[in-house]
């Protein structure tokens, strides 16, 4: 879907339509990051990640709207089960991003066009649809004819249009990977694609091997309809400003621990790993991991291994402008615990999980977490 979350909030709201608009993940404007922008804002050289400082000095008359996760979060569902009953293989891959598998089909760019007038006409969105015989070039050709495109790359344009398309973007070819593609004269997907195995991974490694095999593979999808199990979750966060108030800090990796801890449960997981990230002007960007022998899922618990890795750092209340805590490691929980403080752990958490889905997320949550209010 393109500018997904701009664009739900622009068909709920006509006003919106045709303004400059962005999403912030925070009430206050001015001490928030863009979570996504129109394409009216993203002409004006405003995009996701910026600054909200940053993106009102471009354009003062910016439209700001705080971000309504629920809300997206249904239309996606939604979405998902409008392209589910076209009868083809579906593979869910983010929140506004879905794979089709739709086989041999003579004419794919029918389907394409049929999906995209159904999702306007439900929900006044528009998405840009790719074709291609694996995923990472459908990918590719989803970018080519935004907003509200299709493209389909075959066996008698790929040449063209790999020629014409620069290697940055390729999804997952970041800033840094064009720069050591340019410095060896690859410049554009083409010259990727014609790239031996052996020489992308004298570039890159293991990664430089899932490339090529990423660029040339021909794909299916699994129609079993059991969606594939995570390799990690995490949950990260960007604060007003940096601080270095501990009992701020501290918070904000408490309720981060939490978040992941609550969507593992969801999915019937516990991990061993939990890798914490913090972001600060004096620091750089930090992070340190640890694998435990006893699996968890329970978000003090994660918030107390996230401590003890913080403090094996050495990091000396730096100020922190970011800070983010993922698990890894994952593997399906087992039922029944040993001791009695396990077995009162797992009831209250039960418990707040059955509040929180009849009454909404954070009906119920620890205490500590109100602590990321009071310092903003």
């Amino acid at each position: 879907m393109d500018a997904f979350f701009a664009s739900i909030e622009q068909a709920v709201n006509p006003r919106l339509k045709g303004k400059p608009l962005i999403v912030g993940s925070r009430g206050n404007k001015l001490h928030t990051v863009v979570c996504a922008a129109s394409y009216e804002a993203k002409r004006l050289g405003i995009g996701s990640g910026m600054s909200t400082r940053d993106a009102l000095r471009i354009c003062p008359s910016l439209e700001f709207v705080v971000a309504e996760q629920g809300k997206y979060i249904w239309t996606s569902e939604q979405v998902l089960g409008l392209i589910k009953e076209q009868g083809y293989p579906v593979d869910y891959v983010s929140i506004d991003e879905f794979r089709l598998d739709v086989g041999a089909l003579r004419n794919p760019v029918s389907l394409a066009k049929r999906i995209q007038e159904q999702i306007y006409a439900n929900f006044n969105i528009t998405a840009s649809i790719g074709i291609a015989g694996n995923c990472l070039l459908a990918k590719l050709a989803s970018k080519l004819n935004k907003p509200n495109g299709i493209a389909e790359i075959t066996p008698s344009n790929l040449v063209q249009v790999l020629n014409d398309t620069p290697a940055g973007k390729l999804c997952g070819v970041g800033a840094k990977t064009e720069k050591l593609l340019d410095a060896q004269g690859i410049r554009t997907c083409l010259d990727l694609y014609q790239k031996s195995p052996r020489f992308l991974e004298s570039l890159f490694g293991k990664y430089g091997l899932n490339l090529y095999a990423s660029l040339h593979s021909e794909e299916s999808l699994e129609a079993s309809g059991e969606p594939e199990k995570p390799k990690s979750i995490g949950h990260s966060y960007t604060l007003p400003r940096a601080t270095k108030t501990p009992g701020f800090i501290r918070a904000w990796i408490r309720l981060l621990s939490e978040m992941v801890a609550q969507r593992l449960r969801q999915d019937n997981l516990v991990c061993q790993t939990v890798h914490i990230w913090l972001n600060g002007p004096e620091i750089g960007n930090f992070g340190a991991q640890k694998t435990f022998q006893i699996s968890t899922n329970d978000g003090s618990e994660i918030y107390a291994r996230s401590l003890k890795i913080m403090s094996r750092g050495g990091l000396k209340e730096p100020r922190i402008r970011a800070l983010g805590v993922t698990c890894s490691g994952l593997k399906v929980a087992q039922e029944g615990a040993l001791f009695e403080e396990e077995k009162r752990r797992d009831r209250l958490q039960k418990a707040m999980d059955k509040i929180n889905g009849r009454f909404g997320d954070s009906t119920i949550y620890p205490a500590q977490v109100t602590l990321t209010r009071k310092f903003q």
